[in-house]
């Protein structure tokens, strides 16, 4: 597989993007047959049945909580369920009432989705033998949820795989202008001005007009999904995500694929879920694990998607939770590989092997990924400031202004702008002048921030790992700038720093280790990014500065998409 070139994936990507259609269509169409076959013939009828079991649902009783929220006990077949009202959208907090003391969700007794009546008042003494059964195909069983999942991650990793191949397409069709049209340089840089702020303010205007949750990155919205502080985003999120994504980094924005890919995801995976009919619980284990097929996908990274998903979307470790999220994110991959292969996103060939000095060293590299992860998200949420004050400006003019600067940028430094893979490849290659660095990452901080405040979709990870990577370069290239061989030894705190400015600022070290070494197939380097993590996580959190995914969920649920 690893000796496939791009141009086999090139020619082959119809074919591929086709066989993986028809992979989810004839998967969709199992499953229903397993449900209808297999599930219908366990069913028995429930006692009593005919027109004397009209009478199956009402509420027992009604708490008020505040002036809108209210707490309800809704029975169901003679099953009591805990809700809670009138919020940002309906939640069911408990949905048997009547069997709290049960720990384990599977035991004998328990209640189907569906089918309130426990397993052994239907099935009596049988009831015991069937049990076993029910956990594996039946009901709320890990195995529906497994299969679902896999759908899910299959349907994220073409979504994302085209995705990525369409901004791939419009990087190098942006690149090419200025040399296009060298000989005629005034009416170039014209259109490529026009061009990129046409492309914002359209996309913009795609998120103001169609699904405002669809601005940004898109994580915080999913997050505040999952915390039920906010209703799931409608189908209509997919296209705006696509299109307006594709526009403003293709533009040039200082954005990042994988929020557009996540938000993408998991909103795919919360309508399969209800198109297969799981319960509140699952969708809710399928959201979260559809937005890790999407970060799998966007960096062709598995195991990372699958960390996100328990370490900062859930933030907490649940069986369920861990089968949905390894499913996604394997089919994930799967799929996504066919349309953009399967080599790492980055190349490293110079790193030196660290030594007890380097780990060392890697402690006071975090400190400054800590400093410097506190003023980035200063400079972002200053940004986003701004915008809120420039507010009474239609969002499509201060689009279009932003498009505009990058439009001019483009034209004169093709590499310094878009989501920043080029410039993180050359940190990571050692190609980079060591005294220009410090201009370049603070030209990129603040186009980053400029361009996440503009109103339109893009994420944060890739712009983030170009300044953790040149940090990183310039931090090795002072620290033994009389080694033997000097850029190997950079390029080494290059890959720790990605991970350690990861930390500071998202407050994720295990993603981000495991992100940063799948990225990079640099395994050896996971001590050296360690102590740097360690040492990041903790001047940050010192600071009292909190992640930057929990100050953009504030701004989201309070109104102001973040």
């Amino acid at each position: 597989m690893q000796a496939m070139s791009d141009a086999f994936f090139q020619s082959e990507t119809l074919t591929y993007a086709v066989a993986a259609i028809a992979f989810l269509a004839g998967a969709h169409l199992l499953l229903l047959i397993f449900r209808r076959a297999f599930l219908r013939r366990l069913r028995v009828p429930a006692r009593g049945g005919g027109h004397g079991n009209a009478e199956r649902l009402g509420i027992v009783k009604s708490f008020a909580l505040d002036r809108r929220r209210q707490l309800l006990v809704i029975r169901r077949d003679n099953v009591d369920h805990l809700m809670m009202i009138g919020g940002p959208s309906d939640l069911v907090i408990e949905p048997d009432f009547t069997a709290t003391s049960r720990h384990d969700p599977y035991e004998i007794g328990e209640s189907w989705p569906g089918d309130a009546a426990p397993v052994t008042a239907r099935f009596g003494w049988i009831g015991s033998y069937i049990q076993p059964a029910s956990r594996i195909f039946i009901g709320p069983g890990l195995f529906q949820l497994a299969v679902v999942s896999g759908i899910a991650g299959a349907g994220t990793g073409l979504i994302c795989g085209l995705f990525r191949r369409a901004l791939e397409t419009v990087d190098r069709f942006r690149i090419s202008l200025p040399v296009m049209w060298h000989g005629e340089p005034l009416l170039g840089c014209s259109l490529l001005i026009a061009g990129a702020a046409v492309a914002a303010a359209f996309s913009a205007w795609l998120v103001r007009r169609f699904s405002a949750n669809a601005a940004g990155s898109g994580i915080p919205h999913v997050e505040a999904v999952i915390n039920g502080e906010l209703p799931p985003a409608p189908l209509v999120l997919l296209p705006v995500k696509f299109i307006g994504g594709l526009l403003a980094i293709g533009a040039g924005f200082a954005l990042g694929r994988e929020g557009p890919c996540v938000q993408m995801g998991a909103t795919l995976a919360d309508l399969v879920g209800k198109t297969f009919g799981r319960n509140a619980t699952d969708c809710r284990s399928l959201l979260a694990a559809g937005g890790g097929a999407g970060l799998a996908a966007a960096f062709n990274a598995p195991l990372a998607g699958s960390a996100f998903v328990l370490e900062e979307l859930i933030k907490k470790f649940d069986t369920r939770d861990a089968v949905a999220a390894l499913g996604a994110s394997g089919s994930a991959i799967v799929v996504a590989r066919l349309l953009t292969g399967p080599a790492p996103d980055f190349i490293v060939t110079k790193v030196a092997t660290p030594e007890l000095g380097d780990n060392l060293l890697c402690i006071g590299l975090g400190v400054i990924a800590g400093l410097l992860g506190v003023v980035y998200n200063h400079v972002l949420l200053g940004a986003l400031a701004i915008a809120d004050r420039l507010a009474h400006w239609p969002v499509e003019v201060r689009a279009a202004l932003v498009g505009a600067a990058v439009g001019a940028l483009a034209w004169f430094a093709p590499g310094l702008v878009g989501g920043g893979d080029t410039l993180t490849q050359r940190a990571l290659d050692g190609t980079e002048v060591l005294a220009l660095l410090p201009l370049i990452y603070l030209l990129r901080l603040f186009l980053g921030a400029a361009s996440y405040a503009a109103g339109t979709p893009g994420g944060l990870f890739a712009p983030l790992l170009v300044l953790g990577a040149q940090m990183g370069f310039i931090f090795g290239g002072l620290v033994h700038p009389d080694m033997a061989d000097p850029t190997s030894h950079a390029v080494a705190f290059a890959v720790v720093g990605m991970a350690a400015i990861f930390t500071a600022v998202v407050r994720a070290p295990l993603t981000g280790m495991i992100l940063v070494t799948e990225m990079t197939e640099s395994s050896q380097l996971l001590l050296p990014m360690l102590a740097a993590c360690f040492s990041a996580m903790a001047v940050a959190t010192m600071l009292r500065e909190p992640p930057i995914y929990d100050a953009l969920k504030a701004r989201t649920v309070f109104g102001k998409k973040g």
